[in-house]
């Protein structure tokens, strides 16, 4: 005789399959519920989400749409972000990334052949300025991206770097709940 989990899905369910994770097969557990959000952040702190909005417009004007997303990934792998990983992996999709190329983004070292010297060169200042606690930016990985990027184009890069990782210290701290973002809706 076997026992099944009877843990019950989220409360809430979404209104696409695209939205969460595919449900488990018949007799087989279930997914762990939904933990519950801290604040609601942007409700609480409107004039400061709304800041953070035109910043982040700001920041990513002129950076290649493609880059910015494989820059978001990274930041909010590395800073442990599922909300973020939920919404900038959707939409990369939506915007014709590759699955492969996304999946490789956590191993990028060791796929190096996935992504241009360009994307290497903002994955590697993105690691660089996210992980921060591990030093300055050394200079070598700033001279890579500064070779690769023009001073105007570097900055926009930066910025949108900085913006991740704001967005990402928000969401872990609040403890906004992944997997019900649709692609573009936050644009």
């Amino acid at each position: 005789m076997t026992t099944q989990d009877t843990t019950t899905q989220p409360t809430t369910t979404p209104a696409t399959p695209t939205d969460s994770p595919t449900p488990p097969a018949a007799g087989t557990a279930r997914y762990a519920p939904e933990h519950t959000p801290r604040l609601a952040w942007a409700e609480l702190a409107p004039d400061v989400y709304k800041a953070m909005v035109r910043l982040d417009a700001a920041a990513r004007r002129g950076v290649d749409p493609t880059l910015l997303e494989l820059v978001k990934i990274r930041a909010s792998q590395l800073n442990h972000c599922a909300f973020c990983l939920d919404m900038h992996t959707k939409d990369a999709l939506a915007a014709g990334e590759s699955v492969e190329r996304i999946v490789q983004l956590g191993a990028w070292e060791e796929s190096r052949h996935f992504y241009t010297e360009r994307e290497i060169a903002a994955i590697e200042l993105t690691e660089a300025v996210t992980v921060i606690t591990d030093g300055f930016v050394p200079d070598e990985v700033y001279e890579r991206a500064a070779r690769k990027f023009e001073d105007a184009d570097l900055v926009q890069l930066i910025a949108s770097i900085t913006m991740i990782n704001a967005w990402n210290r928000f969401a872990v701290t609040c403890r906004m709940v992944p997997g019900h973002y649709r692609p573009g809706g936050h644009k």
